[in-house]
């Protein structure tokens, strides 16, 4: 019996997005990624006396329109408040956030298979300053340019029961705010990172067990992985006979293995009060649902109307949506064509391959949809075999701008249908394959699969595949 026929993992994730915003979300500062250390500041980021804080109105849209996206309930009102505690990138020695009256709750991500995450809160606040440890021997700096960066704190229920459900969450999740445009979510430049909170409890109880959170992960797998190791080093404990302790862990990819931060802490140790220099937020019930029309067509239910439309699977439907880009791209090229699952087949494989290979995003695909589709058009009517169509593929990738039929016209790949041209092939073929041919004629039918390649292969893929296997077929048996 495995630790998971014994013990159940119970895993909730918090999320922390930076939103797309040009400013801070209290001062004028610029959230420019990559600029010269302490670059971004101003006295109302870095906490001096007498500074006031003044709410980004459009840090507040985002994180709004964020919020019904996951179809959560926003408040009217809800509250900023101080979250006491020190750190060295935290000059302010608190952090402006939310707490008992928060933005929105409720919501929920549904999973595949069935069943969906809940939504516990969705929360605004700013992020802290940055610590290096490792660029001045025997000394730590200090980068403030991150402080006050506008955050929504997206918190889900204790719902998550696996690792891999964990990250097809997260990939949900990530999707949505690409879709809405509230965040790039470049994991990366630390626009998306996940606390997850952990815990083991006996297959079929019903209380949860203590839990630890691990911090400041900046990628599925990371979280994918800490996880999985996080419930065998929690089961090892209990089956020792010992407690787990509520403690504040550290994710070390290198090493395979968590490690303690800090002990947890819990909101008293926070000592929130409402932040004195904000007044309450209230939105109006008629700005929120203009911002609810604004919303655009969601993932989910964009694969929904893809499967309906081009009759693909739903695995396909998924893969395709993935991103907003990549599905403007699939949709645009199977309306032209109006053949979606051929085009389903080319965008998951050739194209999402050359993406992988370049390590690039649909933006930069050289092959516009339309040419895409036109390349697939003559494929349809029969003008290239499927094997001549990824030649000029290769070429339109080279060639940004040229046309599918000119550059079949020009490679010579226009496919070849007449039996006067492709009977020489096919005989060329029969006459260099005599026992392959012996052993067809007498039953052994996979032989014709080969024997079809090799004509192809003769033909430089110009020959018509269908033509050719009836035409091997006719002048073997003769």
């Amino acid at each position: 019996m495995s630790a998971h026929d014994r013990w159940e993992l119970v895993v909730g994730l918090e999320v922390h997005v930076q939103l797309k915003t040009q400013t801070k979300i209290f001062c004028g500062c610029s959230t420019s990624f990559g600029d010269a250390p302490n670059r971004n500041t101003c006295p109302v980021c870095l906490g001096l006396p007498g500074a006031l804080p003044v709410l980004n109105e459009r840090a507040v849209e985002l994180a709004t329109r964020t919020s019904l996206a996951l179809g959560c309930t926003v408040h009217p009102v809800s509250l900023f408040a101080r979250k006491n505690y020190f750190y060295p990138d935290l000059p302010k020695g608190y952090q402006i956030s939310q707490f008992d009256r928060p933005l929105a709750t409720g919501g929920a991500i549904p999973l595949p298979g069935g069943g969906a995450v809940g939504i516990t809160r969705v929360h605004m606040e700013e992020d802290a300053g940055k610590s290096i440890h490792d660029r001045f021997p025997g000394a730590s700096a200090i980068d403030l340019n991150r402080a006050g960066t506008p955050l929504v704190e997206i918190v889900s229920d204790p719902d998550l029961r696996s690792a891999s459900d964990a990250r097809e969450y997260l990939l949900r999740l990530k999707a949505i705010l690409e879709y809405t445009e509230v965040s790039d979510a470049n994991m990366e430049e630390g626009s998306l990172r996940v606390d997850a909170n952990v815990s083991v409890r006996p297959r079929g109880a019903a209380t949860l067990g203590m839990k630890a959170e691990i911090k400041n992960m900046n990628s599925f797998s990371a979280v994918e992985r800490a996880i999985e190791v996080e419930f065998e080093r929690q089961v090892a404990t209990l089956e020792r006979g010992e407690r787990v302790v509520s403690e504040t862990l550290l994710w070390d990819a290198a090493r395979n293995e968590v490690r303690p931060q800090r002990s947890k802490e819990e909101s008293h140790d926070y000592r929130y009060f409402p932040e004195p220099d904000l007044p309450p937020l209230v939105l109006e019930a008629a700005w929120i649902e203009a911002r609810r029309s604004d919303l655009p067509e969601l993932p989910l239910a964009r694969r929904e109307r893809l499967q309906r439309a081009f009759g693909i699977s739903e695995y396909d439907a998924g893969v395709l949506t993935a991103s907003r880009a990549l599905a403007d791209y699939y949709e645009a090229a199977a309306g032209q064509l109006g053949d979606g699952k051929a085009v389903a087949t080319w965008v998951m494989g050739e194209v999402l391959a050359w993406l992988n290979t370049s390590r690039a995003f649909i933006a930069d695909f050289p092959i516009p949809p339309g040419e895409l589709a036109s390349l697939l058009e003559l494929v349809k009517t029969g003008t290239l075999s499927r094997t001549a169509a990824r030649k000029v593929f290769d070429v339109l990738l080279r060639e940004p701008g040229a046309s599918s039929r000119m550059v079949a016209e020009r490679e010579g790949l226009v496919q070849v249908s007449d039996d006067g041209a492709l009977v020489s092939w096919v005989d060329a073929v029969i006459a260099a394959h005599p026992d392959e041919v012996r052993r067809l004629v007498a039953g052994e039918k996979k032989l014709l699969g080969p024997l079809v390649g090799a004509v192809m292969k003769a033909s430089g893929g110009r020959a018509d595949p269908r033509r050719v296997s009836a035409l091997v077929s006719e002048r073997a048996a003769r």
